[in-house]
């Protein structure tokens, strides 16, 4: 072995040995080497945390975890668990587990944890003492070195915030329109707002600066866009904006980028809130693992989380416009009555909403610190969902929006024949058949060809007679009075017209002066025969009919409509028709008639649809499927998911922003394909909770009096 060999041994021995110090000091009974992961204080514990190894891999961690009192001294005996979690991402279901705790002394506990998979992982870690309960809240990234402390008040639960400790609360700036300079200005601004995200969404600094310069600068233009001297709330939103940007653009980790654009997120979305033509088609999202302003807005409804990054880009839920702004402890009790809408009823857990409690302080069961809940949210039942708890049981939203409104009426129809398009053939005399031309039915006649010929001993005679009374004419016409006969030619010319001879027969019959002893008898119309109920040599008596001849180059479908969507149905609705034994093919065609009487065995009524028929594909009595397309105008309409029954009443929960939800009544109207018309109670823009509705309906019933929900 050479020289360069055993250093490289020697070398590699000692990196070794380094790494290994943490587990050998705590095997020994002394404290993890090197500096804590993390370090929390809530109430009168506290606790450092050391990761091993650092980065943590998949599998084969520790966390180790030192717990000390108020006073500095080890707790020794405490209960600890840590409870690891990846939610649900697109198709992957959530995913959870829980690390095993071994306790070395002296305050010290060690807790082994195997990941399912590489990613990013939220722990939720316990402590119960003999006289405190604390928890934190982090998360940590397989591959990337370091704790993220997450959750409420910087990852710790289990005592109040300490005095002079900044806290949120809601604030929105007051609805506005924008001068169109500075709506311009601010579209340029979301430009490159939304490139920014792209780049934190895909775990990238590279080429932030630009787009921060670009954005400080339309903001700042915004500004200027403004009306007025003084200040204002829309003019102080765009300078944070602006200053925030010039952070963003200042940042040269992905920590300290996606705390600024949290911040940018924050003014721009209270902004977008309050003149709504800035970004109408815009998302606002928001993550409930970031220790950052948790929300940011895109214009695409795909989930692409810029403070996860690539390994959890899918993680978050759609939120409000609503955004929060630090405040003073001093602040906060002058906006409490504001915030909350009136005096205090009791404080609850957002994690556990059955624990009421008439003073403040922590959660019995998870030590994390009770809210107050107001007379106002009693009376209504208004209930608070935490953010993570939102995801954990799946709750989505969407907003109240008017929109045109389509509407599909499916039936089954029947192929019959255009009743304008029929036509009989008979006689008015009795006769018997001669020659009969059209001998099949189904055979296609034109208009005046000759279909049989017939003899009729009174059609013989009238013939003669109105032959004689043109000889009486003529002679007439040789004498004094010439035009004394002439009124019984015409008498007898009428008598012909009258049994349906034509007046060129009837000339012919003049110019030859022979009677027909056979008369042709000629098709009305063109078409089809459909019926023919006559042979040769056949007696015919007046009015008997002889053939049905039909035109097939225009055909009905009639189809049968249910009676309680009958008043939807209009003449001149489009309908559209297809056959299932002609596939891929379909006629348009519009409602003609709607009829104005029911069946009374199926209790339906006929909608009558006309169809050009030029290659006769559409056979009578064919079935055929009709979709009758109602154009219903604009309409409130929100998902039907989003609305629950009790009874005969309609609910929905509208999110009022910071995990509240109350429980509206809403008046329903037509629900059409995923979407239902709501006619009051709610309106446009309003955000509703569309799933995980039942686990929050059974909430609010146990908070709200029964008596309302009958």
């Amino acid at each position: 072995m050479n020289r360069t060999e055993r250093d490289w041994i020697t070398n590699a021995a000692a990196a070794a040995c380094l790494a290994a110090l943490p587990l050998l000091a705590a095997a020994c009974g002394g404290r993890p080497a090197g500096e804590p992961a993390a370090t929390t204080e809530a109430g009168d514990l506290r606790w450092r945390v050391w990761l091993d190894p650092n980065p943590p891999a998949e599998k084969s961690n520790a966390l180790w975890v030192e717990i000390l009192d108020a006073a500095g001294e080890p707790v020794e005996g405490a209960e600890v668990g840590l409870d690891y979690l990846m939610p649900a991402m697109g198709a992957m279901a959530e995913m959870r587990g829980t690390g095993q705790v071994d306790e070395r002394g002296e305050g010290l506990y060690r807790i082994a944890v195997d990941f399912p998979m590489r990613g990013t992982w939220g722990l939720d870690l316990t402590i119960a003492a003999e006289r405190a309960r604390a928890s934190g809240e982090y998360s940590l990234t397989t591959g990337s070195r370091g704790l993220r402390q997450t959750g409420d008040e910087g990852g710790a639960r289990g005592a109040p915030a300490a005095r002079g400790e900044a806290a949120t609360v809601a604030v929105k700036v007051a609805p506005i329109e924008l001068p169109e300079a500075a709506l311009e200005a601010l579209r340029t601004a979301l430009a490159a707002y939304e490139e920014a995200r792209s780049l934190l969404a895909s775990g990238r600094v590279e080429g932030l600066e630009p787009r921060a310069a670009r954005l400080a600068a339309a903001l700042g233009a915004a500004a200027q866009a403004l009306p007025g001297e003084g200040p204002s709330e829309a003019s102080r939103c765009l300078d944070q904006a602006a200053a925030a940007a010039r952070a963003l653009g200042a940042a040269r980790d992905l920590g300290a980028a996606r705390a600024a654009f949290g911040e940018v997120s924050r003014f721009l979305i209270a902004l977008a809130g309050a003149d709504r033509r800035l970004a109408p088609e815009w998302y606002v999202f928001e993550c409930p693992m970031t220790k950052t302003f948790p929300k940011w807005m895109q214009p695409g409804a795909k989930l692409e989380n810029p403070y996860m990054g690539p390994e959890m880009a899918t993680c978050g839920t759609e939120s409000d416009w609503t955004v929060t702004a630090p405040v003073t402890p001093a602040q906060l009790e002058g906006h409490a009555e504001h915030a909350h809408g009136g005096d205090v009823a009791y404080y609850t857990c957002s994690m556990h909403t059955s624990v009421e409690s008439k003073t403040e302080g922590a959660c019995p069961l998870c030590s994390m610190n009770l809210v107050p809940v107001t007379e106002e949210e009693v009376s209504t039942g208004i209930i608070r969902v935490a953010a993570a708890r939102r995801q954990a049981i799946g709750v989505t939203t969407a907003r109240a929006e008017r929109r045109a409104v389509e509407r599909s009426i499916r039936a089954v129809g029947r192929v019959v024949y255009d009743q304008t398009r029929l036509a009989d053939v008979n006689v008015k005399y009795r006769g018997w058949i001669g020659r009969l031309e059209v001998d099949e039915p189904g055979q296609y006649v034109r208009r005046g060809q000759t279909l049989f010929t017939l003899y009729s001993p009174e059609l013989y005679a009238t013939q003669q007679e109105y032959l004689t009374a043109l000889e009486s004419q003529r002679a007439a016409g040789r004498t004094a009075i010439p035009d004394r006969a002439d009124y019984l030619v015409e008498a007898s010319r009428q008598r012909l017209r009258l049994w349906d001879l034509q007046d060129a027969q009837i000339d012919r019959l003049a110019a030859t002066g022979e009677p027909l002893e056979y008369l042709p008898i000629t098709s009305p119309v063109s078409g089809y025969v459909i019926e023919k109920d006559v042979v040769e040599g056949a007696s015919v008596e007046p009015g008997m009919r002889l053939f049905r001849i039909a035109g097939l180059d225009s055909v009905w479908v009639e189809a049968e409509i249910y009676e309680a969507e009958l008043p939807l149905i209009e003449v001149g609705q489009q309908a559209e028709v297809t056959l299932s034994y002609l596939p891929g093919r379909h006629f348009d065609g519009r409602v003609a008639f709607v009829y104005p009487y029911l069946q009374g065995a199926t209790r339906t009524g006929t909608v009558r649809v006309r169809l050009a028929n030029p290659d006769l594909v559409l056979k009578p009595e064919m079935y055929a499927n009709v979709v009758i397309r109602l154009d219903l105008g604009e309409r409130l309409v929100v998902p039907e998911q989003a609305v629950l029954y009790a009874g005969e009443r309609s609910f929905v929960f509208v999110d009022l922003g910071e995990g509240r939800l109350k429980p509206t009544a809403v008046e329903t109207g037509i629900e059409t394909g995923d979407v239902i018309e709501i006619l009051s109670g709610l309106s446009a823009g309003d955000p509703v909770v569309t799933s995980g509705n039942f686990l929050i309906a059974a909430e609010s019933r146990l908070k709200l009096a029964m008596e309302q929900w009958r």
